[in-house]
């Protein structure tokens, strides 16, 4: 049997747009049996089975399912059509869909670790970056949940031509299925180091309250709203405080008015409040001063979960925020989380 475990993300961290992710102690889990029969009685050899979120909804055909539809791409890229007689993928996800929590960046880690298992390619977890950053066109989500820990990360220009090909399946159409198709033709290999990174420290006493709304924003949605250029102001704004950010939450004890500040945005938050009721007020409503122990408050990802850092006093934090959307009739749930270090893994047994 074979286990693969990739955690969710949180991108952005404020100033962060597209660049800072961190991986937090949500866990997507796959669990994998081959059968070794001549035969298969599925579809590309695969049976699909699902629990978690969004379980009435998520497709289980492997033609579908983007971990399975990703798995395909990087199979096929190896000469391998279909999954091996016969592959049964049980998942069970409690990372929630459509929250801003790299639910489809941590389908598609998963998707890649699987093809390399199944497949006995022997990918390196770099080499498998690239894979998931063919994908998953925004490196900040996928390189946290595949590499771990609080990351920067960038993405090589890549050819147009090879972008616009039918077999490459696409993470941000989710829930309807995108690309992916068998052509018959061997899909594009990715580049070699399509996309580059780095991991930041992390201060040990920081933790994440993850305050999450029971609706969705897709990531679609999210990145309409965004002006299609920006001030040299606004731009400068982000960058100073980006610079800052990145040491200062290295840094023990943590500065709490320092990576406040840090935290600020000019280039995405501002442009989704009309997606989140209430958003300007909800990441008003806390500071060092009014909550001790807070660190800084944000929009995680996409949206419309919230996260915001802290030493301490998590209670009081999570409900000063639940408190807001409350009043915007909005029901959410939060969780207390840790950065997961050892990002995805794989074990066998």
């Amino acid at each position: 049997m074979i286990t693969i475990k990739v955690p969710c993300s949180s991108a952005n961290i404020g100033p962060g747009f597209d660049v800072l992710g961190i991986s937090l102690s949500i866990w997507l889990e796959l669990t994998i049996t081959v059968n070794t029969s001549p035969t298969s009685t599925y579809p590309l050899n695969c049976k699909l089975t699902y629990e978690g979120d969004g379980a009435d909804h998520v497709p289980l055909s492997a033609d579908h399912n983007l971990i399975t539809r990703t798995a395909l791409y990087v199979l096929r890229c190896h000469k391998q059509r279909s999954f091996p007689f016969e592959t049964h993928v049980h998942i069970n996800n409690p990372i929630p869909l459509g929250r801003g929590l790299g639910s489809s960046g941590a389908a598609v880690v998963a998707g890649v670790m699987l093809a390399n298992a199944v497949g006995e390619l022997g990918l390196s977890k770099d080499r498998m970056m690239d894979y998931c950053l063919m994908i998953e066109r925004h490196p900040d989500n996928v390189t946290a949940a595949m590499m771990g820990g609080f990351v920067g990360s960038y993405l090589k220009e890549l050819d147009p031509v090879d972008m616009e090909r039918k077999e490459i399946p696409l993470a941000e159409v989710l829930p309807e299925p995108a690309g992916g198709i068998d052509t018959g033709l061997e899909p594009p290999q990715p580049p070699v180091g399509i996309g580059h990174f780095i991991k930041f420290g992390w201060a040990k006493e920081v933790r994440a309250i993850a305050i999450i709304p029971q609706f969705e924003v897709s990531t679609a949605t999210a990145r309409s709203v965004l002006p299609k250029a920006y001030s040299a102001k606004d731009m400068i704004f982000n960058l100073q405080r980006l610079a800052v950010l990145t040491t200062a939450l290295t840094r023990s004890p943590p500065d709490a008015e320092l990576i406040y500040q840090a935290m600020q945005d000019k280039v995405h938050q501002p442009y989704r409040k009309a997606l989140i009721p209430g958003l300007p007020e909800i990441l008003a409503s806390v500071t060092p001063k009014s909550h001790p122990g807070l660190l800084g408050i944000c929009l995680s990802g996409a949206g419309p979960t919230i996260l915001a850092l802290a030493t301490g006093n998590f209670e009081n934090i999570a409900n000063e925020i639940l408190a807001h959307f409350k009043a915007e009739n909005i029901t959410c749930e939060w969780k207390l989380l840790d950065p997961a270090h050892e990002g995805a893994q794989i074990i066998y047994s």
